[in-house]
């Protein structure tokens, strides 16, 4: 459902938009790929945050109330599993796009889908697990 387009037009601005590297995760190879962990030692540089050491996450690193949890296509996002949870979008198919949950079965996608088109509501993954016609 293409036609649809977001209420809200606020261009997203994002503070950091890189990860915040754990403490010491350049130096070994086992958690350089890990997500951050706040650190807890007593003389550690970065929970003192010295000058010259990673930055750690704060509050102030947060997000536009305005546009907070908004995808790049300008709709927030809402897991549906069935043709009634779709019902809720109706009034709010300008802000609220649906996203069919991963356990649905291919069935009742083509009803979420069909209901979509007819309250307008934008689905993000339309296209998931369906066949064509012809292929089925």
């Amino acid at each position: 459902m293409a036609g649809v387009q977001p209420l809200n037009k606020k261009t997203i601005v994002k503070k950091r938009t890189k990860k915040f590297a754990r403490h010491q995760a350049d130096q070994f190879k086992r958690i350089a790929r890990s997500s951050w962990r706040k650190p807890k030692g007593i003389d550690g540089r970065v929970r003192r945050r010295f000058k010259g050491a990673l930055p750690m996450p704060s509050i102030g690193y947060g997000s536009d109330k305005a546009t907070r949890n908004i995808h790049p296509n300008g709709f927030k996002s809402v897991v549906v599993n069935n043709v009634a949870e779709l019902d809720m979008l109706m009034m709010h198919n300008r802000t609220y796009a649906a996203t069919i949950g991963h356990s649905v079965s291919t069935r009742i996608r083509r009803d979420i889908i069909s209901r979509a088109e007819q309250l307008a509501v934008r689905v993000t993954n339309a296209s998931a697990k369906l066949r064509n016609e012809e292929d089925a």
